[in-house]
């Protein structure tokens, strides 16, 4: 356990952290999951409304440093393809 002050604060500044980034990424996961879930029963009106939801909560938690850049990068290319098949 933390003696100094300035560690005490460190760890509940940490747990916060934690809990806004679990928050915010656990979301993201279910954002992705009704994209997945409405390419697999071949609703493509479902499933380009659920894109946009993505989209824009991968871009958020990659503008909070939850996803490097890339990794949300290719989190909406997979999903754009996987969307685009289905409306083809």
């Amino acid at each position: 356990m933390a003696n100094i002050k300035s560690a005490k604060k460190r760890i509940k500044v940490t747990a916060r952290k934690t809990l806004r980034n679990k928050m915010i990424k656990s979301f993201t996961r279910t954002v992705i999951k009704r994209v997945i879930a409405a390419c697999e029963a071949h609703n493509r009106a479902e499933a380009q409304k659920s894109l946009v939801q993505a989209v824009a909560a991968i871009d958020k938690a990659a503008s909070k440093g939850i996803f490097h850049k890339n990794n949300a990068a290719r989190k909406k290319s997979r999903l754009a393809k996987m969307v685009n098949k289905v409306s083809a």
